[in-house]
């Protein structure tokens, strides 16, 4: 941030020089994804995802955000794709009675939201460790995931 702008609220958006809206490319658009972050629900669920010691499954984002229905959070995960905030992984091999997709937030929104100091990675962890789990969802966090 340039001195100048020290104390005043300002958001580094770094220019690229498609004018194609991200939907119709491949590049990943800051302003869309600054966009679709900020909405309180979706917020939610990608301050989970970074508070997640590696990348969460839709049961464990339905535990932590109980007022939300599993449809409603796919839902807003599949914005979050689309916005490309968040990629789902898949494991190569499906265990019985366990998830098999995964979420986390991609390198370029952590880059845009480390700028930004948007969802501070230490902060939420330490929040998602305080949390009193069940033991379905202990057993959920120690399974198998995909590599990134």
């Amino acid at each position: 941030m340039h001195p100048s702008n020290a104390g005043r609220n300002h958001i580094d958006i770094r220019h690229t020089t498609s004018d194609t809206p991200s939907s119709a490319t491949d590049s990943f658009n800051e302003w869309l994804a600054l966009q679709k972050s900020t909405d309180e629900t979706r917020a939610n669920i990608i301050a989970d995802l970074v508070g997640h010691p590696t990348m969460a499954t839709v049961e464990e984002l339905d535990y932590m955000n109980p007022d939300l229905s599993d449809h409603s959070i796919r839902r807003h995960l599949n914005i979050l794709i689309d916005a490309k905030v968040v990629k789902e992984y898949e494991l190569d091999t499906r265990l019985r009675n366990y998830p098999y997709k995964f979420y986390g937030v991609t390198t370029e929104a952590r880059d845009l939201f480390d700028r930004n100091n948007l969802f501070p990675a230490d902060a939420w962890k330490r929040q998602y460790a305080k949390v009193k789990k069940t033991p379905r969802i202990r057993e959920v966090e120690t399974m198998p995931r995909p590599d990134k």
